[in-house]
């Protein structure tokens, strides 16, 4: 296998959805709690990045091994495509997830157990998202799970691993008696919640958009989605107030502290999301039209992004 291969198989270019929630839980920890941890998010990085291009890799095995239609088999899915052996794929997979499980003990060790919790569980998800007898992929709820997974578990990690002098939550184990105890700030939970809903809203918009492109696809390799069962037309719907959810998000964290003047900025991208949308009502089912959703995470999410740079700065 090709670094190009490789590469094509883990879809490198749609990590950015993974990175986004990392960059801006990192600068949430810096600019809300005053707290970063060099180190442990430089190794949460290089877990969170791999494990990504594993469930990219499951997602695109599955699909090759279910697919009905030879056509999508062997032209589309790009195991088929670049006539890949099953067997070495399915070597890399575990090979990463081993990568992965090392780096996460790791940081457990020097974190906590909830880190162990908290990553079991967005792992978890994220494998059987794609695999398994009926993955979470093929039934009404990738979008909810991808926007939690992604948007929310990476994010509250990266928070938690930034604020292990002062943690927001916490979990005690007694490993001999088997006694744990769990504590946390509530309001300090909430702002984090707050602060992640952005990023949950554009990548289930993501995942969402995909799915209202290949509708007519999936139906063909039983790909039984939420569109499936809403239609099309609410699907839109359901698109655009997401988009728009992520403005209401900051005005309402706003009076609360939560977020400062800089996030305001957010909502100069109005205007462009806006005309994205109907672009992208216009397009569909056109391939373009899942593009749309790609420009608006990033636009949406640098700005995000930048506001927390900015609010840094003026501290």
């Amino acid at each position: 296998m090709t670094m190009r291969t490789f590469l094509e198989v883990v879809e490198i270019r749609t990590k950015i959805a993974s990175v986004f929630p990392f960059i801006i839980g990192t600068l949430f920890s810096m600019s809300y709690f005053h707290q970063f941890q060099f180190g442990y998010t430089l190794l949460f990085f290089l877990a969170m990045l791999v494990f990504d291009m594993t469930t990219t890799a499951i997602n695109n095995y599955m699909d090759f091994e279910k697919a009905k239609s030879d056509t999508y088999k062997y032209q589309e899915n790009v195991i088929g495509r670049e006539q890949l052996s099953p067997k070495t794929v399915r070597t890399m997979i575990l090979s990463m997830l081993a990568f992965t499980a090392v780096i996460g003990l790791l940081l457990s060790w020097f974190t906590g157990w909830l880190l162990l919790v908290l990553g079991g569980i967005v792992c978890f998800i994220g494998v059987f998202y794609t695999f398994g007898p009926i993955p979470l992929s093929r039934m009404p709820l990738g979008e909810l799970f991808s926007g939690v997974t992604m948007g929310l578990g990476i994010f509250v990690i990266t928070v938690y691993i930034n604020t292990v002098s002062a943690p927001v939550f916490f979990l005690q184990f007694d490993l001999k008696s088997g006694a744990f105890a769990l504590t946390g700030h509530l309001w300090q939970i909430a702002a984090i919640v707050l602060a992640a809903s952005p990023l949950m809203f554009t990548i289930a918009a993501i995942i969402l958009a995909n799915n209202l492109r290949d509708i007519e696809t999936d139906i063909k390799n039983h790909r039984y989605t939420l569109v499936y069962y809403i239609g099309r037309d609410q699907g839109i719907f359901l698109f655009r107030f997401l988009m728009f959810a992520c403005y209401l998000m900051i005005l309402i964290g706003l009076p609360f502290g939560v977020f400062g003047w800089p996030q305001l900025l957010v909502l100069l991208t109005f205007p462009k999301i806006r005309q994205n949308l109907r672009a992208h009502r216009q397009s569909l089912p056109h391939p373009q039209s899942f593009g749309y959703a790609i420009k608006n995470m990033i636009l949406i999410n640098s700005v995000y992004a930048a506001t927390f740079v900015l609010q840094l700065l003026f501290q």
